[in-house]
């Protein structure tokens, strides 16, 4: 009889904690990466989940289904969470150009990260070498764009020891950027961080 219930007791034991490992793989990121981020294989890892609500797992990326190709953030996201499909965009939905710009070390916040939106500023020269009244009168050539690549200063630095950014632009405002740059004799960039 001792023996029937020690084997019932298992069996019972064994039932109930295989219904309860009702866990579901789901992507999430391994570190902070900010808006504009491309997602690749390395910023991510498979987390084990269990959701409460039958449709929870529809928000998130499961890890045993294919992830689709070309996949930019399109708000910041924190190390560790899990990945939702609100927050990414496929890279060809966008209307995102990607303009790499110079700048002096002196003229960007070492602080400026991938993810960040920033303000760019043409400066002349001299006043004369403004062509384009918006130059003149101190308005932003370019405002609220985001930084898609900043590596370390000590990575990017070129001969004339300027820093290399990558900053994701719409077909518009890179016309315009480069019109101003155009319109501007001796254009100097200074790049202005928020926040």
């Amino acid at each position: 009889m001792g023996v029937a219930i020690v084997a019932a007791s298992v069996l019972v034991g064994a039932l109930v904690l295989g219904s309860s490992d009702r866990t579901v793989p789901v992507w999430a990121v391994n570190d902070s990466l900010g808006a504009g981020h491309a997602l690749t294989a390395d910023d991510l890892a498979v987390r084990r989940v269990r959701f409460d609500g039958s449709d929870a797992d529809s928000l998130y990326f499961r890890a045993d289904e294919q992830l689709p190709a070309d996949l930019r953030l399109s708000r910041d996201v924190g190390a560790g969470e899990l990945l939702p499909r609100a927050a990414v965009a496929p890279v060809t939905d966008r209307d995102v150009r990607q303009v790499p710009v110079s700048v002096s070390p002196d003229q960007v916040p070492g602080s400026v990260g991938v993810g960040d939106a920033v303000d760019v500023y043409v400066r002349p020269a001299t006043r004369s070498g403004c062509a384009d009244s918006s130059v003149c009168d101190g308005r932003p050539a370019l405002s609220g764009v985001r930084v898609l690549e900043a590596p370390a200063a000590d990575e990017t630095f070129g001969s004339d020891g300027t820093r290399m950014l990558v900053l994701g632009m719409s077909g518009t405002e890179a016309r315009r950027f480069f019109q101003v740059l155009a319109a501007t004799d001796d254009a100097a960039l200074t790049v202005v961080g928020r926040g």
